[in-house]
């Protein structure tokens, strides 16, 4: 019996195959995080494995250059029209984007895990297992399982058991640090993967196990290494994890990821601060349905852990935001049985945007918006949906 596969990833692996074969141009867009990060990695290292290259791996930074496509980005890259635009954990809400995308001559590719809102964007392909009318069974990869699943098809038969254990490597650990649920194929790239990573060759993943465990993976070591990859920044587009994960040099790689280790260390001081100051308001609404704060001093990148620590504890949606000026942007979790969007989507008319899966998401929305729109949310999850 044949294996059901994700919508049009056979379509997708096939178009990178021929863009490969023309030495088109490809630019591989990939969120910031190390699920967006890991996905672009085992991507390009799939290309390369057929004797390819990327052009550019673009990755936004969330606190200037906000989620997703963006028309900064896309300025910047313009020049590099025509290509293939393969954007990785990101781009199924951008409409506006894309369309603009399509204008300056680019070959827009979507591979995500994110829900479909609304209508699709008008990309040449989409690879989404959440997208409308996909019927493959598994809607809970993260968005690097879903990269995971393309490479395999990209490269087929030629894919060795040392390239395929690399790339569950990283797919183990883009799984874990997005939070979805450990069940069924993501529960066996996780089992997969960290097995594999005990005797990893890349040098980034060495030198973290060498620098926590002296060469050994110890259970603590690895919330460490993910948190490490996580506190990574994106600089004119250019991250910092990774370049990390795709140098060659061990020598490189110990220093990136002492500086990366000490940069997350900087980072949990931080969200103790932001924790304390949460804690401290909630004490004064503790029958609060849902626990929504925000504060112009609180960077947007530390709203998402500060909102799943929240979560966590409370057992309550959680919306933790950073008020600009005239606009605030956030991080959404909420416990399992609830799903953040469904709840976006019923307040939609106070946001200007937003998006994610059930259980993490973001959203922005203007300043004079911000009660109305918690107003609603607590409404909403009162109903107990």
């Amino acid at each position: 019996m044949t294996r059901q596969k994700i919508k049009n990833i056979e379509k997708a692996a096939e178009r990178i195959r021929k863009a490969v074969k023309n030495n088109e141009r490809i630019i591989l867009y990939g969120d910031s995080d190390l699920d967006g990060i890991s996905s672009v990695v085992i991507l390009e290292e799939a290309i390369k494995g057929l004797g390819g290259h990327i052009d550019v791996a673009y990755f936004p930074d969330r606190e200037n250059d906000g989620y997703g496509i963006n028309l900064k980005a896309l300025e910047r890259l313009k020049d590099q029209a025509p290509a293939l635009f393969i954007t990785l954990d990101l781009g199924i809400g951008n409409l506006e984007e894309v369309d603009m995308a399509n204008k300056m001559g680019f070959e827009v590719m979507i591979v995500d895990h994110h829900e479909q809102l609304f209508d699709a964007p008008k990309a040449f392909i989409i690879v989404d297992p959440k997208q409308k009318e996909d019927g493959y069974p598994f809607k809970g990869l993260a968005n690097v399982g879903i990269a995971f699943n393309l490479c395999e098809e990209i490269l087929g038969d030629k894919i060795s058991k040392s390239l395929r254990n690399s790339f569950l490597e990283l797919a183990a650990l883009g799984t874990i640090a997005d939070m979805v649920p450990q069940v069924e194929q993501n529960q066996k790239i996780i089992e997969e993967g960290l097995r594999s990573l005990k005797n990893t060759f890349r040098p980034a993943l060495r030198a973290f196990l060498e620098i926590l465990g002296g060469g050994k993976v110890f259970e603590d070591s690895l919330p460490k290494i993910i948190s490490a990859l996580n506190s990574a920044e994106s600089v004119n587009f250019i991250n910092e994890s990774y370049l990390l994960l795709t140098s060659s040099s061990v020598e490189e790689c110990k220093e990136m990821a002492h500086t990366l280790l000490n940069k997350n260390q900087f980072k949990q001081g931080q969200i103790k601060n932001i924790l304390q100051e949460v804690e401290r308001r909630i004490s004064q609404a503790p029958d609060a349905q849902i626990v929504f704060e925000g504060d112009p001093s609180w960077k947007l990148t530390l709203a998402g852990p500060v909102a799943s620590i929240i979560c966590n504890k409370y057992e309550k949606p959680v919306f933790i935001y950073k008020r600009l000026d005239s606009e605030s942007c956030g991080s959404v979790r909420n416990p399992k049985g609830t799903n953040s969007v469904d709840a976006m989507k019923e307040c939609d008319a106070f946001l200007v945007t937003y998006g994610g899966h059930a259980q993490a998401s973001g959203f922005r929305v203007k300043n004079h918006d911000l009660d109305r729109f918690k107003k609603c949310l607590n409404d909403y999850f009162k109903k107990g949906k």
